[in-house]
Parts: C-alpha cells; structure tokens; sequence
C-alpha cells in the first residue's frame, strides 16, 4: 500500500511543489493549510507520516505537533518539520513537542522522498510500515 504523507502548509506555492515531489517519489499526499485542520482531517485519515510547517495562521506546527503527541490515538505517528526554522534552539523545540524529524526550506524536491524515508528507518518504520 502507498504509505500517506499528512502535511500542513499554508503556502499554495509550497504545497504544490511538495504534493509533485512527494507523489513522484512513491507517495500519497493529502494537504491542509494550517495545524488546526490538519487536526481534524488526522481524524478522517490516519497518515503514515505528517509532514508540518512551522509557522501557519490559526495554530502553528509545534502546537499542532504537541496537541499530536498528546493524544494516544495520533502520538505514534512521526512528524516532521519541514520549516525555515534552523536554529538549534527552534529545533530543540520541535523535538521537545515529539518531532521526529526536521527538514529545511527550500527543500530539494528531488530529495524530498528520500528525506522522508531516511527519517522513517532511522525510527525503525519503514515507508509503506509507518
């Protein structure tokens, strides 16, 4: 089955460009403008893997990402930050909110996949087992 990648992005440009690279690389993308929908459609469709911006209007990546954790229901799922947001200290925050990951805008799109995928054996859950 084709592992599902959840993302929330609130810029269009962004998300196109990742939908495209994700989908070329083996996966299937649903995509969300901000953490408090991609709180509600984790609900609709359990993803593999979530993939979150870090600054997003109505609530942002590292809420989201907490409130992910918080629940038993969506605490297993990994998430990644996919930000401009480089410094140790906002990493540090992200993984203090349950990330697993952090990749850095802009992102290389033919990479993207292999990215993601190189997260998910370093957690022991293997794209397409996440």
């Amino acid at each position: 089955m084709t592992p599902l990648i959840l993302m929330a992005e609130d810029d269009p440009d962004i998300q196109l460009v990742a939908r495209l690279a994700l989908k070329r690389a083996g996966f299937r993308v649903e995509a969300v403008a901000n953490g408090r929908l991609l709180l509600e459609q984790v609900q609709v469709e359990r993803p593999d893997v979530i993939l979150l911006d870090w600054m997003m209007p109505e609530m942002d990546g590292p809420e989201a990402c907490a409130r992910l954790k918080a629940d038993p229901l969506t605490a297993d799922i990994p998430v990644i930050f996919v930000t401009s947001k480089s410094q140790a200290s906002e990493v540090q925050t992200g993984r203090a909110a349950g990330a697993a990951g952090h990749l850095l805008k802009p992102f290389d799109a033919l990479k993207i996949g292999d990215d993601i995928r190189h997260i998910l054996d370093r957690l022991g859950k293997p794209a397409g087992q996440a």
